[in-house]
């Protein structure tokens, strides 16, 4: 581990509040890929994503004053990507969420064999079809449970709302999903990870 990797946000933080770019560029180098994940799966295009991830950056740049240090960068680092992704999908009035990155990481399992690949392929389109016509604000808690990892009390900070409400949001993602995606498949012929999204 290098000495930059174990020097603590909060301290990184209070650099940058001094105008160190260093500290900036360390941060950067820290979450640039869970930012820019983020945002890929919410937008579905790489040259957005990198655009917004750079914008999550540089507020964060311009904000540092206003950073509490006391608590994790990350959630903040995650609201602000959801807010900018959000925002960038309400202009353009797009409201489906193309999550193929979730699939495949939820689905990748379920290959074992070449006779499975067109039933995969299928299953994948269907799941993808299923979470694009979820509300916005289901995608997201499903983007940041299944493919970010985060936990649901992570998800509420990020969000800013109760952990109730990602609770709830997350049970009707899964309704939906379970409700759209009917029997099509059966929950023991997929990967485990896709089963706890939908079984």
């Amino acid at each position: 581990m290098t000495v930059t990797n174990e020097i603590a946000d909060s301290v990184l933080v209070e650099r940058l509040r001094e105008n160190d770019l260093d500290a900036l560029g360390v941060l950067f180098d820290r979450y640039y890929p869970q930012v820019y994940r983020t945002a890929f799966a919410i937008t579905r295009d790489a040259a957005v994503a990198e655009d917004l991830a750079q914008d999550c950056f540089l507020k964060l740049h311009y904000y540092a004053d206003r950073i509490d240090t006391s608590l994790p960068l990350a959630p903040w680092l995650y609201r602000v990507t959801v807010n900018l992704a959000y925002t960038w999908i309400t202009r353009r009035k797009r409201r489906r969420v193309s999550l193929e990155a979730l699939v495949d990481q939820l689905m990748a399992p379920a290959i074992q064999a070449p006779d499975k690949v067109a039933e995969h392929a299928e299953i994948q389109e269907q799941v993808r079809q299923a979470v694009s016509e979820l509300q916005f604000n289901q995608q997201v808690v499903v983007v940041l449970h299944y493919l970010s990892g985060l936990s649901l009390e992570e998800i509420a900070s990020v969000l800013d709302c109760p952990v109730g409400t990602v609770k709830s949001r997350l049970y009707y993602a899964r309704e939906n999903l379970r409700r759209k995606l009917g029997d099509v498949y059966r929950v023991n012929e997929v990967a485990h990870g896709y089963a706890g999204l939908v079984g």
